[in-house]
């Protein structure tokens, strides 16, 4: 249970209401990819702060700061849960943003965790994400909370992000710069990956091919998309409906760069995504 659930009149929300994702830039869309595969009938607002991208090299408050207006701002479509689908966000800001909500609101760094808590033999987990995710030693704590016996080596990768934003996913400048991350990980031996940015799974197949097949990779987009079907199921608050007949059943918004989110976006989801709305993010 959330710390935000403490304080959920259930009865007062309304299950065909929208899903709210957020994330710095394009990277949640993995999340929402996975939720659309998941749980389809569900509708999604997704907020992608593609003009302040990336969050890993802010500071906390500046995070923090972030992540309020954006759930001021999803929370003006009634949506009944925000799935904070940023690692950054979710190891600065997550705590916060439960005790100011009145809705569900889940990170993507639990259910990563859990996993590789789980699927490890050897006891060594690698952990790559942003500079401030790494510091933040969030995933250190949650896994060793679950499994004192584990070692958890972190490496920031503060290249990806941006690699990612410019759609270089195969591309032999991206694959040169993972293996110059990655090289210290495969020599410590690590048996499981955690790819804690949700940009990281779009270059998957590069980061699968450089640490081998004896390295489990674990997506927290897959994931969160499974514990947050399993928290909706839960509270009664799956969609009991399919949108109607010309119904905008996932809305995009962003706050700079639409047109190029588009086209991003359609390349990732297959969805059809017609549109992307550019909002003032800052006034929220």
């Amino acid at each position: 249970m959330t710390k935000s659930e403490n304080k959920i009149n259930l009865k007062s929300l309304d299950r065909n209401a929208p899903i709210g994702v957020f994330d710095s830039g394009v990277g949640g869309l993995t999340v929402v990819r996975e939720i659309i595969r998941q749980i389809p009938n569900e509708k999604i607002i997704y907020f992608g702060d593609t003009a302040r991208v990336p969050y890993g090299n802010k500071s906390r408050e500046t995070v923090i700061r972030f992540s309020q207006q954006i759930m001021r701002f999803l929370n003006t479509f009634d949506v009944k849960t925000i799935v904070v689908a940023c690692n950054t966000a979710s190891a600065y800001a997550l705590d916060t943003l439960e005790r100011d909500s009145n809705i569900p609101v889940i990170g993507v760094v639990k259910p990563g965790a859990r996993l590789a808590a789980q699927v490890t033999k050897n006891g060594r987990i690698g952990v790559i994400a942003t500079e401030a995710t790494i510091g933040s030693r969030i995933y250190s704590q949650y896994i060793q909370e679950l499994n004192q016996e584990v070692t958890i080596y972190g490496k920031a990768c503060p290249l990806f992000v941006p690699l990612v934003e410019e759609g270089l996913l195969e591309d032999p400048v991206t694959d040169e710069i993972a293996r110059r991350y990655l090289t210290e990980l495969i020599d410590i031996d690590i048996d499981t990956l955690i790819l804690g940015c949700t940009h990281y799974p779009l270059i998957r197949s590069t980061l699968g091919r450089i640490m081998g097949p004896g390295v489990t990779l674990v997506n927290p987009a897959y994931e969160t998309a499974r514990e947050l079907k399993s928290m909706l199921a839960g509270m009664n608050l799956l969609s009991g409906e399919s949108p109607k007949l010309g119904e905008n059943k996932y809305q995009f918004f962003v706050s700079d760069k639409a047109e190029k989110f588009v086209v991003f976006a359609n390349s990732i989801i297959k969805y059809g995504i017609l549109s992307a709305k550019t909002i003032h993010i800052e006034t929220y």
